[in-house]
């Protein structure tokens, strides 16, 4: 596998904002859907959440989540979606990369510049990007 996902995926990453995290406890799975800002240098997707809500909660206790972010579409040949799975880490003002992370994110969402920014970022491990434009059933795949 390459270094850095490949100029599709990257594209599709970009062009969205919205994923579906998921997150797992004893109490079972649990999904979520979070604005996010993709950080480059890290292959990362930034976001905010609470930690004292169920997947703030269930994040702290297990870093292992997986995300899918997907284009909603009827036409067969324009399906896209992708699939992540990473690792989730709690960015906080002490963390040393917060003030870059805070950047990004507020490079994208700059309304949030006034409100208290619980920041998280989604370290990708793998991702597995499905474009039917590309041909039915199209996958492009990245691992770190």
């Amino acid at each position: 596998m390459t270094s850095q996902p490949d100029k599709l995926t990257l594209a599709f990453i970009r062009k969205h904002h919205v994923m579906t995290l998921a997150t797992v406890s004893e109490a079972g799975p649990w999904c979520s859907n979070a604005f996010y800002a993709f950080d480059p240098e890290g292959i990362s997707l930034v976001f905010t959440g609470d930690p004292a809500t169920r997947h703030g909660s269930e994040m702290t206790v297990c870093e292992r989540v997986a995300a899918s972010i997907v284009l909603e579409t009827k036409v067969v040949g324009r399906v896209q979606g992708l699939q992540v799975a990473g690792r989730a880490e709690r960015i906080t003002p002490d963390h040393p990369e917060y003030e870059r992370l805070r950047g990004v994110y507020l490079k994208r969402f700059p309304f949030a510049a006034v409100a208290n920014l619980n920041l998280w970022a989604l370290h990708a491990d793998t991702f597995k990007h499905t474009d039917n434009t590309l041909g039915f059933g199209k996958k492009l795949l990245w691992e770190r």
